[in-house]
């Protein structure tokens, strides 16, 4: 589930370096854009996606069906994507502070919310 949250909160803060930020939910007198919709779906879907194959990788990594290389290109491109959300949060935000703080802290619950939903339904035996 963490590492759900983490790809969440790394793909929240590229998407506001794309243009795509979650700020624009809470901007008043404005109609919702489509980029704070995208960015929403976007976050859900990896959150989901993320928890839902760790959660299948670590079944599968403890009963000793990884390979070591997979398993290393697997920490490898986690890493890459972790490395470019700093260096992206790094920069200055173009997002306000309150709506920055807000869309943060919605892209932490709704990561969290969707990691877990994935990691449940990959565990999950009929």
């Amino acid at each position: 589930m963490l590492s759900g949250v983490l790809l969440a909160l790394a793909t929240h803060m590229l998407g506001a370096r794309f243009g795509l930020d979650m700020g624009g939910l809470w901007r008043p007198g404005q109609m919702i854009p489509a980029g704070a919709a995208i960015a929403w779906w976007l976050i859900a879907t990896v959150a989901f996606v993320a928890g839902y194959v760790t959660a299948t990788l670590m079944d599968s990594a403890i009963s000793g069906q990884i390979p070591q290389r997979m398993r290393q290109f697997l920490i490898g491109v986690v890493v890459l994507v972790l490395a470019g959300a700093g260096q992206a949060a790094a920069g200055p935000s173009p997002i306000p502070t309150i709506a920055g703080v807000l869309a943060g802290v919605a892209a932490l619950v709704l990561g969290a919310l969707m990691a877990f939903c994935g990691a449940h339904f990959a565990l999950r035996k009929a």
